[in-house]
């Protein structure tokens, strides 16, 4: 929505539309202009006004007829009809021809009319928002912007992305923990022809065993205690779009079994129904398992194995992806800067030194909490080898262990550290070894 909501206020009773230009000009977002006749109006829609508040009667035409030309030279500008008379007949042809909504000229006009503008408004912020999103979410998940590297390992990934967005074959992503495999699979998707449909992750891992089949293919009205309504599972919601099944290596043998029917059948029988669903779905999978050898212990069936297979992704290692170690820090620093409108940062050579030379067993995810972390802790923007923190998972306590947000984590450090020396901004600093600036940022920000 344009910064200004611009308003037209068509009215030939002068002291009317005074009246209404008072009241509508009370919000400063708004830019009001008064018209007195039917001519008047049309000879300025060039102006092309967000609202127009329409008087039924004017000295030069009726509102039905303006209402129309206004619609011909402007079919998406809204209009309110404004009338002294309170008919039924009337309002109703007027909205059947393009009117947002008949206001009649009483005590509670004013009141009325903030609050359609206010829903109006409401509304076209929302289609925007919504506008916007869907152009985020396709530049956001154009993989040569967001996968970032040039290493031949993370290369040879981006070729792979490309043969499969051309079709509709199944895709299996394999890699370790954290080195993105959610991300790959979301650049699939919102650059293949369904990417205006849904996308639909499930974690198989997350899911309780007794809960899973439900919450795949959906259940009916008392199929189990607790089915207090119906409900359709993520297969159907993904329908015509794609279902990401993550860690699709923790799924039981018997919930296998289910799962290569619907896959053979491309159709769904919701739990406790007898009534078969058509599904047109994409389906993609990850895991960190080898399936192979889970295949060959037995613990994951075989024919599913090859029905998932499809084009098989393997993400590499970022020990194994060489310079884009840096790349990837850069990014990282970069990303909160902007976000936390900060100043850039700058990562000295020593500490480019020290991430080069680090294995990385949490792999991208690790690399993006450490770098995040060494942006709050460093001093004047400059980050220092010392302020790269390295954690072994074997030595993480409990605090560290915890599913928290970075930021979480590192405000409950610096508020701990606040309490437990009487809100010392400069203790806490030395303490820490973070710029006092840091804090007080944060005590700005109400974050402590």
């Amino acid at each position: 929505m344009p910064e200004s909501f611009k308003i037209f206020i068509v009215e030939d009773d002068e002291f009317y539309a005074n009246m209404l230009n008072y009241h509508l000009s009370l919000n400063p977002d708004h830019t009001v202009e008064m018209y007195h006749s039917g001519k008047d109006i049309l000879n300025n829609l060039h102006k092309k006004p967000d609202l127009i508040t329409l008087d039924y009667h004017l000295p030069d035409t009726n509102g039905k007829e303006l209402l129309k030309k206004i619609k011909n030279q402007l079919p998406e500008v809204i209009v309110l009809m404004v009338s002294g008379q309170d008919e039924i007949e009337t309002a109703v042809s007027l909205l059947k021809e393009g009117a947002y909504d008949y206001i009649v000229k009483n005590e509670e006009v004013k009141n009325r009319l903030w609050n359609i503008i206010k829903n109006i408004k409401d509304n076209l912020s929302l289609k925007e928002e919504i506008s916007t999103l869907r152009q985020q979410i396709e530049q956001k998940y154009n993989f040569n912007e967001v996968i970032k590297g040039n290493s031949p390992a993370i290369k040879q990934v981006f070729e792979w992305i490309e043969k499969s967005i051309t079709t509709n074959i199944n895709v299996s992503i394999t890699g370790e923990t954290g080195t993105g495999k959610d991300l790959v699979a979301k650049a699939i998707h919102y650059n293949s022809n369904r990417k205006k449909m849904p996308f639909v992750a499930v974690n198989v891992a997350a899911i309780p065993r007794e809960l899973i089949e439900s919450e795949l293919f959906g259940h009916e009205k008392g199929a189990f205690t607790g089915a207090i309504n119906k409900r359709i599972g993520k297969f159907e919601e993904a329908h015509r779009g794609t279902i990401f099944l993550d860690e699709i290596g923790e799924m039981d043998l018997n919930m296998q079994t289910k799962l290569l029917r619907v896959l053979q059948e491309r159709e769904i029988v919701k739990v406790g129904g007898n009534q078969t669903t058509k599904i047109d779905v994409r389906v993609i999978t990850a895991t960190h398992k080898d399936l192979g050898e889970e295949v060959r212990k037995k613990t994951f069936r075989e024919d599913l194995y090859y029905r998932l297979l499809g084009l098989p992704i393997k993400i590499p290692p970022l020990r194994q992806r060489g310079n884009d170690i840096l790349i990837l820090a850069k990014y990282f620093v970069d990303a909160f800067a902007k976000e936390n409108k900060l100043d850039s940062f700058l990562i000295t050579p020593e500490a480019q030194k020290k991430l080069s030379n680090y294995n990385f067993p949490g792999n991208v995810r690790e690399l993006k909490a450490i770098m995040e972390l060494s942006c709050v802790l460093c001093q004047d923007n400059s980050i220092k080898k010392d302020d790269l923190n390295f954690y072994s998972p074997n030595s993480l306590s409990d605090f560290m262990i915890e599913e928290t947000t970075l930021h979480q984590y590192t405000t409950k450090i610096i508020r701990y550290f606040m309490e437990k020396y009487d809100n010392n901004v400069l203790k806490v600093a030395d303490k820490l070894e973070v710029g006092k600036s840091t804090i007080y940022r944060m005590i700005k920000n109400g974050d402590i």
